[in-house]
């Protein structure tokens, strides 16, 4: 379940990122900032998944909290911090 929540989340960050690019600069921008998220995604999850499999034995795999779920809450504390850099801030201010 925590997984389904976290997916989730990045399904509603990169509607996010895709709708303030599209409507800022150019619906090429809209694209490009849901790939750079994938992309973050994607190489993020095979780094934590590595480290989640290293820190936590399988048998402690329940139904509820298992390694891919520690690998994904590992992963959801960079990407806040990315996220919150490239998407949230507004560098017009700036």
């Amino acid at each position: 379940m925590i997984e389904l929540l976290i997916f989730h989340l990045h399904i509603v960050g990169a509607i996010y990122a895709f709708t303030k690019n599209w409507q800022s600069r150019d619906l090429k921008y809209g694209v490009l900032g849901v790939l750079v998220i994938g992309l973050f995604f994607a190489i993020g999850w095979a780094l934590t998944g590595t480290i989640a499999r290293l820190i936590m034995p399988y048998e402690w795999n329940t139904i509820y909290f298992s390694q891919d779920t520690l690998s994904l809450v590992l992963l959801l504390i960079p990407e806040i911090i990315f996220f919150n850099l490239f998407f949230l801030k507004d560098k017009s201010k700036a």
